[in-house]
């Protein structure tokens, strides 16, 4: 059993058994906690178990191995919320994970018993996450049962050709032999509440035979299905091969700055506002701010990008990016176990709860699709000999038959097997999507609106002309507007107050700011109201002639306007301009090309919009409030598959509020926790890509459970008809799995086409 520790948030995959604590009592709110949760894993609403005794649970976290397919989690999870005292278990297939949370009498050793009992290993931390892998056993050992097998049923056919007599005891022999774990998995799966499993079927099956003498192919039926539980085991881990290369990016030690020097500590020690140092070649254990002048760093595992990407300092940096050229030094920014690293393999394990609608159907579907098919198996085998005397031996034969057809792995595998590929490969090209839900909506979309500024445009506009009105002066103006937008992240504000600073102008101190939500900023000054907003938001008999003449020329070149207020005067207007992003227009033409309709919803003047959109080819909205935007998104949800891009932050409602929100940016708390998706590396050339993953996604879905239920239904027939036998059914079911299986990893492979439409779209432009 790993040794139980305090929960440190470590690298998930690394820290193989933790837990922590959480006490509730009847007083506590469900936000509360949340708030207390594991930071390894982030506790929803629906894992909050009401305590009314006022006793602590525990939350534990192991690492599960012998998981093949989803189903063995299903298994997992049946078992041990059997068990007394665990308030909920919660298994994760893609990162073979499981959460288990228990009252302070029950104790671990009893929840690793069970797992144990189910016929599956829980791996406790032996070798800090590094020889735990599944499949770490020699070769032999892995192997063996099914060589041993094999070796049995060649001596029985070799038996068959010079001594008769003694081929159907080796046969007998060979089938006891695999029989043997087989039926005691079954039996332990039974005992834990799964008794309709796969391994029940095949034990009834391969019994059947053998009491009917039919004691080849019972032996060829048993080795059949170890042959496939060993596809399907060599399947699931390169479908997870991208999650544990993911987990790999984390180092586990780190190089802290101290006042006596480097310590190498290690990397879960780590806490916000410490100072490590990195070497070349060294990835980043945590996220952080870059302290050095300048160092270059490779992104690619994390945003897709292949090149390196200098950084300059003060810039973010996130962990699990490779440290190319000179050694640096980085500020910590994330609290243990929430870095972006973890924050991906979080949406990756969130994914299997927030599964898509069609594997949930199939969830439902399966419950009572294997019972049924026990019960028509019982029906071949026993109707015809008690009702019309046939013969009991045939038709006992063909109800196994049938029972082995009657398998539900292929079909319950088709989608978790595509969807799990699926976010794998959304997630190496820089696309975070949370789950099976907002995977297949975003196949179905057909309209796209985007925020304007940070999302079409580069989000970093400049001062273009300033306008001071008497009895103003330029250097108060600025020290005002400074002094107003100082501290604001809005990129607006930014370019203001480096315009003063620029000038060598220094921010006014004001006494309060007030933010005015949708309409600027106010605050006061010599006594007088100061107000900084739009000029939208001004009354027209507040505008001389001139002013208003001012306004309206440079809306007509395409400038967004901010106007600075004091008392009932005028005293400066700004005029800021933000350059489209150098893919906005490779990623718009992408999306048409994919018959989505683009739509651009932004608060500046119509004047400043219309360019944007006419160089986009699109349609668009101005001048609208927070409110307006949600009341369009709403009005256009009603006839169309709509999703919203914006930065995470400013268009948070707005994300929430579409059938699938997209996030801008490198993973912030904010872009994630808002939006259904979220593009690590900014580019809008991903939009398309994650739409083609969707669609792609949703066509192997289809092809997989039409081939799953298309053999099923023709050996249904052929098995009834007594034209295929036992070893072909297992065959047929067999095959099915490995096939849906091969055909839903095709998706490890998508390959982006955004650049082709970048290029061709530069080359129609020159």
């Amino acid at each position: 059993m790993g040794q139980c520790c305090h929960h440190t948030g470590s690298k998930t995959g690394q820290k193989e058994h933790h837990h922590d604590h959480r006490c509730a009592s009847s007083a506590e709110s469900g936000g509360e906690q949340l708030a207390m949760a594991s930071d390894d894993r982030r506790v929803t609403e629906d894992d909050i178990v009401p305590d009314d005794d006022n006793d602590c649970s525990q939350t534990h976290y192991w690492r599960i191995g012998g998981m093949d397919c989803p189903s063995c989690a299903g298994k997992i999870e049946t078992a041990l919320r059997r068990l007394p005292g665990v308030l909920s278990a919660d298994v994760r297939f893609a990162t073979e994970r499981l959460q288990v949370i228990l009252t302070p009498e029950t104790t671990t050793h009893t929840v690793e018993q069970s797992i144990r009992a189910a016929g599956f290993t829980p791996l406790g931390d032996h070798s800090a996450g590094q020889g735990t892998e599944q499949g770490s056993g020699s070769w032999w050992s892995e192997y063996a049962p099914i060589l041993t097998l094999l070796a049995l049923m060649l001596a029985a056919a070799a038996a068959s050709l010079f001594v008769p007599g003694a081929a159907p005891p080796l046969f007998t022999l060979a089938t006891l032999w695999g029989l043997w774990p087989i039926g005691r998995k079954a039996l332990q799966l039974a005992r834990s509440g799964s008794p309709f499993s796969i391994e029940t079927l095949m034990t009834v099956a391969a019994l059947g035979a053998l009491l009917l003498g039919e004691t080849p192919e019972a032996a060829m039926v048993l080795l059949l299905f170890l042959v496939g539980e060993k596809l399907e085991s060599l399947a699931a881990n390169k479908a997870r091969r991208g999650v544990r290369a993911l987990m790999a990016l984390v180092p586990d030690r780190a190089l802290r700055v101290t006042a006596a020097g480097l310590e190498k500590v290690a990397a879960t020690s780590l806490r916000p506002g410490d100072e490590i140092e990195v070497h070349p070649g060294g990835r980043l254990p945590v996220d952080g701010l870059l302290l050095s002048e300048l160092a270059a760093f490779d992104e690619s595992a994390i945003t897709g990008e292949s090149l390196p990407v200098d950084r300059n300092k003060g810039e973010p940096l996130a962990a699990g990016s490779l440290l190319v050229d000179v050694t640096a030094r980085v500020k910590v920014t994330s609290a243990p176990g929430n870095n972006t690293i973890d924050r991906i393999l979080h949406l990756m394990e969130q994914a299997e709860s927030n599964r898509a609608p069609i594997a949930r159907f199939i969830e439902r579907f399966s419950r009572w699709y294997t019972p049924a098919m026990i019960l028509a198996a019982t029906l071949v085998a026993l109707a015809p000999p008690l009702l019309l005397a046939a013969d009991w031996q045939t038709w006992i034969y063909r109800g196994l038959v049938l029972l082995l057809i009657g398998c539900p792995c292929a079909l319950v595998i088709s989608t978790p097997a595509a969807v799990t590929s699926a976010l794998a490969s959304a997630s190496r090209l820089g696309i975070l999507i949370k789950g099976g839900a907002a995977l297949e909506q975003l196949g179905k979309i057909d309209t796209m609106a985007f925020d304007k500024t940070g999302t079409l445009t580069q989000g970093e506009p400049r001062l273009q002309q300033v306008i001071i009105y008497s009895p103003f002066e330029r250097e108060q103006v600025l020290a005002l507007t400074a002094g107003l937008e100082a501290g604001s992240h809005h990129p607006l504000a930014k370019a203001l107050v480096l315009a003063a600073e620029a000038e060598g102008i220094a921010p006014e101190p004001l006494s309060y700011r007030r933010t005015l939500p949708g309409a600027g900023i106010e605050s006061e000054w010599q006594g007088q109201p100061l107000l900084m907003c739009t000029p939208a938001h001004l009354a027209a008999s507040m505008l001389t002639t001139e002013q208003q003449t001012d306004v309206d020329q440079l809306r007509a070149q395409a400038h967004t306007l901010v106007a600075l207020v004091v008392g009932e005067q005028l005293a400066g207007l700004f005029a800021l301009s933000d350059s489209l992003r150098k893919d906005a227009r490779a990623g718009i033409a992408a999306l048409q090309a994919l018959n989505i309709d683009c739509l651009m919803l932004t608060g500046d003047h119509r004047a400043a919009a219309a360019p944007i959109a006419a160089e986009l080819g699109i349609d668009y909205l101005a001048e609208l409030k927070p409110q307006d935007k949600l009341e369009q998104l709403v009005r256009l949800g009603h006839t169309r598959q709509l999703a919203m891009v914006g930065d995470g932050i400013n268009d948070a409602p707005a994300l929430k509020q579409a059938s699938v929100g997209i996030a801008m940016g490198q993973g912030t708390d904010v872009a994630l926790d808002s939006a259904d998706a979220a593009l690590t590396h900014s580019r809008l050339t991903g939009l398309a890509d994650a739409v083609r993953l969707s669609r792609a996604t949703h066509q192997i879905i289809r092809q997989n459970i039409a081939l799953a239920l298309g053999l099923k239904a023709v050996f249904l027939v052929t098995s009834i008809l007594g034209i295929t036998g036992l070893w072909l059914a297992v065959l047929a079911d067999t095959g099915a799995t490995a096939l849906v299986t091969i055909n839903a990893l095709r998706l490890l492979r998508f390959t982006p086409a955004a650049e082709v439409f970048m290029q061709d779209t530069e080359n129609k432009r020159i």
